[in-house]
């Protein structure tokens, strides 16, 4: 027997988007790599020290700089002539109940969605 879901039951659109953009963004060893780097750390690092410490090219670690930065995991910071990289800690708090939320584990405030 197939069990129907109304539409109040799904994860609000946008919400499911936003999580889907994030997840996509760390589909990738290098860029969980880079955030896990910059996580760790909790300094803000060149691409030059990223670039060192993960030993790929400066211009495919900018590139994964791009996509984390596009969903806000990694913050830019202008600094003179480069930029600096850190890691949002705001997304360190929502990611996980972000990922409970997706494999229908209850949040500690239902009917609130994180970030």
């Amino acid at each position: 027997m197939m069990l129907e879901m109304s539409m109040e039951e799904l994860l609000d659109r946008e919400v499911a988007q936003r999580y889907a953009s994030w997840f996509r963004a760390l589909a990738d060893p290098t860029r969980i790599q880079i955030a896990e780097l910059l996580a760790r750390r909790r300094e803000p690092m060149s691409v030059g020290q990223i670039t060192a410490a993960v030993g790929m090219a400066q211009s495919t670690v900018s590139q994964h700089l791009k996509i984390l930065a596009e969903v806000r995991f990694v913050l830019v910071e202008p600094s003179g002539n480069a930029n600096l990289y850190r890691i949002n800690d705001k997304c360190l708090e929502c990611f996980p109940t972000a990922a409970d939320v997706v494999m229908g584990r209850p949040v500690a405030s239902p009917g609130q969605t994180p970030c």
